[in-house]
C-alpha cells in the first residue's frame, strides 16, 4: 500500500514538474515574440521606414504623390542649393537674374537632364500672384544660370528653379528650389480674382474642372473654345499641348502640373489633362499656357483645393 502511494506521489510530482517546465517555455516563448509584435497589427517592424512612409517621416495619405517635388519655398532640399548674390532688382525694366546650383559636395552642378524639352524651367510671380512669368534660362560652362526677366514692378518677388539632375546623388530626382528678392518702390498690391471655373484670353475661354484636394492626386482638365466652338488647333508647347502651373495665395507655394495629353501634330485640344497635385489647400492661381498660330497665350485662372 505505502509503495502506491510513493508510486502515486512521485507521478503527480513528475506531472506537476512537466506542467511547470510546459509553463516556462510557453512563456519564454510568449516573451520572445513579445519583442517582435508586442506593437498594434498592421505596424511595419522592419529596420527599414516602411514604404508608405514619405522622405519627411511624415505617412503618406492614400493617393498622395511621395515623388512630390515639395511646395518650392525653400533653397536647398536634399544636398541641392540654389545660389544666387542678387537680393533686388531694378524696377519697371528687363533684368538679368544669375544664380547656380550646388550640389551635395558643394560645388555647381553642370549636368541637368531634359524635362520637356529644357534642363531648367524657371519661374519668377509677385507676392501678390501676378507678374507670372515663365522662362528657361542659359548655362554658362561654369553652371551659372542666366535668366532674362521682363520688367518687374515694385513689390516682394519670388524665383524658382525647377530642374532634374541627371547624375550623383539626386539623378533623376525633379526638383524646386526658390529664393526671393526685392523690387524697390511703392508696391501695389492686387487683389487675387475670384474663384472661377472659366476665364478668357485673347479670345479664347478656358474651362478648368477637378475634384481637389490637398495632398491627394487628381486629374484636372482645361478645355478650350473660341467663339464657342472648340478649340483643335493647338500646337505643341514644350512637348506638349499646353504647361500648367499654379502658386497659392497667401506664401506663394509652388505647383507643377504634369500634362497627360499627348501630342500629335498641331491639332491638339479641346480637352486637356493633367496630373494635380497641390500641397495644401486653399485659393491657388493657376497659370495654363498654349500655342495657336504660333503664338503664345497665359491663361491665368483662380482655383480652391479643400
Amino acid at each position: 500500500m505505502s509503495q502506491r502511494l510513493r508510486t502515486t506521489r512521485h507521478a503527480l510530482a513528475a506531472a506537476a514538474a512537466t506542467a511547470v517546465l510546459t509553463l516556462a517555455l510557453a512563456a519564454c516563448g510568449s516573451g520572445n515574440d513579445s519583442g517582435r509584435s508586442s506593437a498594434m497589427p498592421g505596424m511595419d517592424h522592419a529596420s527599414a521606414p516602411s514604404p508608405s512612409a514619405s522622405a519627411d517621416g511624415m505617412g503618406s495619405m492614400p493617393g498622395m504623390d511621395t515623388a512630390s517635388t515639395g511646395n518650392g519655398l525653400a533653397a536647398a532640399k536634399g544636398g541641392y542649393r540654389m545660389m544666387s548674390a542678387a537680393t533686388t532688382l531694378p524696377t519697371d525694366e528687363a533684368a538679368v537674374y544669375r544664380f547656380t546650383i550646388t550640389g551635395p559636395d558643394g560645388k555647381p552642378v553642370t549636368d541637368f537632364a531634359v524635362d520637356q524639352t529644357k534642363r531648367m524651367h524657371f519661374y519668377a510671380i509677385r507676392s501678390d500672384l501676378t507678374g507670372f512669368q515663365h522662362l528657361h534660362p542659359t548655362m554658362a560652362a561654369d553652371g551659372t544660370w542666366t535668366a532674362p526677366l521682363a520688367a518687374l514692378r515694385p513689390g516682394p518677388w519670388r524665383l524658382y528653379a525647377s530642374f532634374t539632375p541627371d547624375s550623383g546623388s539626386g539623378e533623376g530626382e525633379d526638383l524646386v528650389l526658390s529664393r526671393t528678392v526685392k523690387v524697390p518702390g511703392t508696391a501695389k498690391a492686387t487683389t487675387l480674382p475670384k474663384v472661377s471655373g472659366t476665364t478668357t484670353v485673347d479670345g479664347y475661354t478656358v474651362a478648368v474642372k477637378g475634384d481637389l484636394m490637398a495632398g491627394m492626386a487628381h486629374e484636372l482638365t482645361a478645355s478650350l473654345t473660341k467663339d464657342g466652338k472648340p478649340v483643335t488647333d493647338l500646337q505643341p508647347y514644350l512637348d506638349t499641348y499646353a504647361h500648367l502651373t499654379a502658386f497659392h495665395q497667401g506664401d506663394t507655394a509652388f505647383a507643377h502640373l504634369h500634362p497627360e495629353t499627348r501630342v500629335d501634330g498641331d491639332h491638339g485640344g479641346p480637352a486637356l489633362s493633367f496630373h494635380a497635385v497641390f500641397a495644401q489647400s486653399g485659393d491657388w492661381r493657376l497659370f495654363l499656357q498654349f500655342r495657336t498660330g504660333g503664338k503664345l497665350h497665359t491663361a491665368a485662372i483662380t482655383l480652391h483645393v479643400g
